[in-house]
């Protein structure tokens, strides 16, 4: 992995932290809306995570494909990108 390991290992512990007090206050009964507000803290930092992963794949790995010539890598590179986005969207 080509991003910031440290960032990036910091943000899902965070995003971790969150999911276990989720599960306390689950266990806890705690308000609908207090779990929703940190299940979307945690989901949120998930996010930062993969934003900071996906960049440097694109910055790193996938602008070494282009510049390599192989143009079957270069495809395959390219349906991977593909298939996140359309994973993402939905």
């Amino acid at each position: 992995m080509r991003a910031d390991v440290k960032r990036v290992s910091r943000l899902v512990k965070m995003a971790r932290g969150q999911t276990d007090a989720a599960l306390d206050m689950i266990d806890s009964d705690r308000y609908c809306m207090d779990i929703v507000n940190q299940l979307a803290a945690a989901e949120s930092l998930l996010h930062k995570a993969r934003q900071e992963v996906l960049r440097a794949h694109l910055e790193c790995c996938v602008r070494e494909t282009i510049e390599c010539g192989d143009e079957s890598e270069r495809i395959r590179k390219l349906d991977e990108i593909i298939s996140l986005l359309d994973k993402t969207d939905k």
